[in-house]
């Protein structure tokens, strides 16, 4: 008897759809990319019971024929591929020819479309995957897809699915990704008793930003500009063939300002041709636009677009296509990365004492308001922007959502990132492990307010104008708290300057143009100082050797396990040689030791400055308050320290005039 057997052809449709329909969410992902695929204009989803019990999406694209409404629910039947040449170069969302026929099998489906050429339209019934009815039915041009008793055959499937509440919250995720991803459609989401997404046309991302989220998540926020020089440049390699084109890449979108903070990693959104995808490489390009702005335990909010002709990447790595391949990946990595940080620079913002009294501390989430279905009807009622996001708690966006532990850079990995805003609440409650829907991927984009009220107005407590770094220049010193924070006027208000780490952002700068120019001074020791390493920086030291030579130190092998330092940059003292030497090669060690130079460089700088800076409970005279004050001023990022800690804070003349109750 033979062992081998072709299975069923209802067996194959339900493994499938074990890989593409893994909730109510999946569905509509593919529904959607199929409306968007097809040219709407508008797409409505309506949800039941957190689309257990009913999923329709209707959309008004070019819609289909009877011939090929019959077709469409074959395995792998497509209108977007025609040979194999194709899977080189998509240009839409869909492409597999999966979608209908795996969620036909698992669902009882309706179809209903009619292409704008006929005159007639087609209704097709589906349940289990068995075709039970086709007739004509007039319909306005446009598809109707109606799927309901999601899983019903197969009630172990059913079994896993969450609560209507969590359910819902993926959904309204989703389509807020695709509202995101495409301004100038019309998107809405409903239930049967309440409208929960209302997102007309917008002129520009911007617009679609605040029709989402408010005004309050705009101004935490910066624009990261798609059309000036800095942020399109042609990708030009010598190893390009013959006759070859240089292609094109363009990055837009916006990221968060300093001092937004989250304490999770629910807050990227990356997307690649209008698609949104998990990509580990751009994650790690963010973390790296944010070095040495950001402490390592916090994360940003990021809402990046990547344009690039299609043949540049490959989307056919993932049955759920959440998956890329860059076909020039260094360069999309070194690309997304600059033009975070140069926007980022373009702001050098520095926090209020009403900014930083709400910054999450790292470690710990923000407490937001428990969510049900009533806060649907609540944020709806309100006057706030109609699209109100559900609570999704946290969704896996690279692995699994959960661990912030270091990622192995020989392939490109990094904590993803977040992000905090106040806008509808955003849940960091944890969520079901590895629970990551294709596209839905990621927690809404701003973090957590009330859902009635706060989403149009900023918060009372926001300062009337965001502090510039440039004021720090005309601060005047008073004097020092504990000998270890300035005290510093000037007519925009009161300011407190941590001097350590003013300092230290000071020498982190010097030390890095010094590197860069080739000319960082080093001190010799009186007598050398011999240490004892670990296997491991044994073998880190040996990789990153010469750095050390070129960034002041002069360190000797003095046997199979000892080093002997000689000198050291100038400004550290002799007895923080050890501690300074073993700092950078375990931080290093925590990154499997493959990293660039140049963040290389900027780890060995942060060391170096923190060492060398000048330290708390040291008493300052007015002379050094004044110069430390004009260097800090002078600075790329006086915002914070090199470690991310901020370094200024302010409590403008508004703020004062509100604590004594005179505004």
């Amino acid at each position: 008897m033979s062992r081998i057997r072709i299975l069923p052809e209802a067996v194959a449709n339900r493994i499938a759809a074990g890989e593409v329909v893994e909730r109510p969410a999946s569905v509509v992902k593919e529904l959607l990319e199929n409306a968007l695929d097809a040219g709407a204009k508008t797409i409505r989803v309506e949800t039941e019971v957190g689309g257990k019990r009913m999923i329709r999406v209707i959309d008004d694209g070019h819609g289909m024929s009877h011939d090929d409404a019959l077709l469409a629910f074959e395995r792998h039947a497509t209108s977007k591929l025609r040979s194999a040449d194709d899977l080189l170069s998509i240009s839409t969302l869909g492409f597999r020819g999966e979608a209908l026929p795996t969620i036909a099998a698992v669902s009882r489906l309706l179809l209903e479309t009619r292409d704008e050429s006929e005159v007639e339209g087609t209704r097709l019934e589906f349940a289990g995957g068995k075709l039970v009815g086709v007739k004509p039915a007039g319909l306005p041009p446009g598809t109707t897809i109606s799927v309901a008793d999601l899983f019903y055959c197969v009630p172990a499937r059913r079994q896993f699915l969450k609560s209507d509440t969590t359910e819902l919250g993926h959904i309204a995720s989703l389509v807020t990704h695709y509202a995101l991803a495409n301004p100038d459609k019309h998107f809405v989401l409903t239930t049967p008793t309440q409208e929960i997404i209302n997102s007309p046309p917008a002129e520009k991302l911007a617009d679609r930003i605040y029709q989402l989220f408010g005004r309050q998540s705009m101004e935490e926020l910066v624009e990261i500009p798609p059309a000036s020089a800095a942020f399109r440049a042609a990708i030009t390699e010598p190893e390009l063939e013959a006759g070859e084109e240089s292609a094109t890449l363009t990055v837009r979108g916006f990221t968060s300002r300093p001092e937004v903070q989250r304490p999770n990693r629910n807050g990227i959104y990356i997307f690649v041709n209008r698609r949104l995808v998990r990509d580990r490489l751009i994650l790690h390009a963010i973390h790296e636009a944010y070095r040495n702005i950001l402490p390592p335990a916090v994360f940003p909010a990021t809402l990046l677009f990547l344009e690039m002709p299609y043949d540049e990447v490959d989307v056919n790595v993932h049955p759920a296509k959440i998956e890329v391949r860059f076909r020039r990946s260094q360069f999309v990595h070194d690309f997304a990365r600059d033009s975070i940080r140069q926007a980022l620079m373009s702001v050098r913002p520095v926090p209020s004492f009403a900014a930083a009294a709400t910054a999450i501390p790292p470690g710990s989430a923000p407490t937001t308001p428990a969510f049900s279905p009533a806060t649907f009807g609540a944020a709806a009622a309100s006057g706030a922007p109609r699209a109100i996001i559900p609570a999704i708690e946290e969704i896996a966006l690279g692995s699994g959502g959960g661990s912030d532990g270091g990622f192995d850079l020989t392939t490109d990995l990094l904590r993803p990132v977040e992000q905090r805003f106040t806008f509808p609440a955003g849940r960091e409650s944890s969520i079901e492990s590895g629970a990551a829907f294709g596209a839905a991927a990621a927690a809404p984009l701003l973090g957590a307010s009330n859902w009635a009220g706060n989403l149009a107005a900023p918060s009372a407590s926001a300062p009337a104008t965001l502090p510039r770094p440039e004021q720090i220049a005309d601060l005047k010193p008073l004097g020092q708290v504990s000998s270890s924070f300035i005290v510093a006027v000037n007519g925009e208000g009161l300011w407190l300057v941590d001097q350590h780490v003013a300092h230290e952002r000071v020498l982190f700068e010097q030390h890095l143009d010094a590197r860069r120019a080739g000319r960082v001074e080093a001190q010799r020791m009186l007598m050398p100082l011999v240490i004892e390493l670990s296997p491991r920086q044994i073998v880190i030291y040996e990789k990153i050797a010469e750095e050390l030579a070129a960034n002041g130190f002069e360190v000797e092998p003095m046997g199979p396990r000892s080093v002997a330092i000689q000198a050291v940059p100038a400004g550290i003292a002799p007895g923080d040689a050890e501690k300074l030497l073993t700092e950078i090669l375990d931080g290093i060690e925590r990154e499997n030791a493959v990293i660039s130079i140049d963040t290389l460089q900027a780890k060995i700088a942060a060391s170096t400055a923190c060492h060398a800076a000048i330290k708390v409970n040291m008493p300052l005279d007015q002379t050094k308050m004044e110069w430390l004050l004009g260097a800090l001023a002078k600075t790329d990022c006086p915002m914070s320290c090199p470690h991310g800690r901020p370094v200024v804070l302010r409590y403008s003349v508004r703020e004062i005039e509100k604590a004594f109750h005179r505004i």
